[in-house]
């Protein structure tokens, strides 16, 4: 028999016992507080045909940029297969399997024909805002979260975390005030909800505020938090830091948090790895020698060369390897991307708009062809969004076209020399030791 959920959703399966370990799951999916599984195992042990306990942990898994973790979402899927389901539970899963297949668009789309009926899905909403940022619609993440806002009230729980995605939607399109009050709402609210405390980090950077913004990260010091402990957000909110150092001219700093809490190892997380190329990168455009890090880091992407799952990871693992120099590789993820650009697939399409000639135009810019980088990378702002993301990451394109655009016109400079400058900023020099 079926029962709701504390947002009043119909669920499958469950006993009062499952429900309550899959609510303290979804607390920490939505607030990025932790790993599901814990949780997730317990409400499967008290109840193991609970088909959202099911959901919530293919969900996790699917809506990573891992290819490793999204086959086991496909896994879980062919699992669930056997399960009785509503007609709720059974968009969830659709929205899985188009997911795990690559299809966001389709995922996203069961998502939202879910919540015409069910606004009050946490799950369904948190997800399809996922697949927003990988595909860069932060409109639709948008229009989305406002149009079930009247379906809410302050005392449903989780209503902290709808404030807090609301934050970042109306961050990435611009409107930094209200995304800024909304973040502070869903923190009155829920004092540790580290999404609302990285929008007010996107705000600070957003706004050109780094000092303000190092405050409010020493002073919150919720990445510290117990609650905290194994969130993404554990290695993601010190990457911002490290952006407001580096704003600050204080590159020192900024490489100190990159060696305490971002050194490259084979396994490590995809999200940890791009934060950790996307630091090095700009440390060696201004100037800071970074090889040996760079060497590690090369090293830590090479298992995901033949991927063909994110153009996002994508042009990170372009950044280590031209940051390590290590051609080869870099010559290796140039071919599979260029075989990826003939599929009729997403990162099939995404290769040919934006994967491959934004690769190509690292590449180039590594070796010193500062006119075939230019010419690149300015051909890509109409549709840059489409890589995903934030604005604060794809920043690093746009900053890589300014260093581009400066060698062009002033080409002497780069005959200089340049006390400790590493081999993208100089790539015609000898290799330093970083």
């Amino acid at each position: 028999m079926g029962s709701l959920d504390a947002r009043g959703c119909p669920v499958s399966g469950a006993s009062p016992a499952a429900a309550h370990h899959f609510e303290a799951a979804l607390a920490s999916f939505q607030s990025w507080r932790g790993s599901v599984d814990a949780p997730l195992q317990r409400a499967l042990q008290e109840a193991p045909g609970f088909a959202m306990a099911h959901v919530l942990r293919a969900h996790a898994l699917v809506s990573s940029r891992d290819l490793r973790r999204v086959r086991q979402a496909q896994s879980l899927l062919d699992d669930a297969a056997h399960l009785a389901v509503n007609p709720r539970e059974r968009l969830h899963l659709a929205a899985i399997g188009a997911a795990a297949a690559g299809h966001y668009d389709r995922a996203r789309d069961a998502l939202d024909a879910l919540l015409a009926v069910w606004p009050r899905d946490a799950l369904a909403l948190q997800v399809a805002g996922t697949f927003d940022y990988y595909t860069g619609d932060t409109a639709r993440m948008l229009a989305r979260v406002e149009s079930v806002l009247p379906s809410w009230s302050p005392e449903l729980p989780g209503y902290h975390a709808l404030l807090a995605q609301r934050a970042f939607a109306l961050e990435e399109t611009g409107d930094y005030a209200r995304a800024e009050d909304q973040a502070r709402a869903a923190l009155a609210l829920e004092p540790l909800d580290v999404r609302a405390h990285h929008v007010m980090a996107h705000v600070f950077e957003m706004t050109d505020r780094p000092a303000e913004g190092l405050r409010w990260m020493a002073a919150q010091d919720v990445h510290d938090a117990p609650a905290a402990a194994g969130s993404f957000f554990t290695t993601h909110c010190r990457w911002h830091l490290a952006l407001f150092h580096l704003a600050l001219s204080q590159p020192d700093a900024a490489l100190a948090i990159h060696d305490r809490f971002m050194p490259a190892r084979r396994g490590a997380d995809i999200a940890d790895l791009i934060d950790a190329a996307a630091l090095l990168w700009r440390l060696q455009l201004q100037g800071i020698a970074v090889d040996t890090r760079a060497q590690r880091l090369a090293a830590a992407w090479t298992p995901h060369i033949d991927d063909a799952l994110c153009t996002f990871s994508d042009v990170h693992a372009m950044l280590a390897f031209v940051a390590a120099r290590d051609w080869r590789s870099a010559e290796r993820l140039l071919a599979v991307l260029a075989a990826s650009q003939a599929r009729a697939t997403r990162h099939g399409r995404a290769s040919r708009e934006l994967g491959l000639p934004a690769c190509r135009a690292l590449l180039a810019f590594g070796r010193g062809d500062a006119i075939l980088a230019t010419t690149l990378l300015a051909s890509l702002p109409a549709v840059a969004h489409r890589l995903g993301g934030s604005h604060a990451q794809r920043d690093v394109l746009h900053l890589t076209l300014l260093h581009a655009v400066e060698r062009v016109r002033r080409p002497a400079a780069r005959a200089g020399h340049t006390h400790n400058r590493s081999p993208t900023t100089a790539p015609t020099t000898a290799p330093t030791k970083g």
